[in-house]
């Protein structure tokens, strides 16, 4: 999946962007809800394993595309 549709999806959950990694090629993405942070990783695309962990991990409804 692209990366800007998994990040469409945390947002339309309430997740935002915490910080930028300086010097990884990951993001941090939080949910205020819960206060659950997970790394993002910077690449075009995310494998939907990948994806799915990402919402497990920030408690979200996981992403429906593959």
């Amino acid at each position: 999946m692209k990366r800007r549709d998994l990040e469409k999806h945390l947002k339309a959950h309430g997740c935002e962007p915490l910080r930028r990694s300086g010097r990884g090629p990951h993001d941090f993405w939080w949910n205020p809800t819960n206060g659950l942070a997970a790394p993002v990783p910077r690449h075009k695309e995310v494998n939907w394993i990948t994806a799915r962990a990402i919402c497990d991990e920030l408690k979200i409804s996981r992403s429906t595309q593959k």
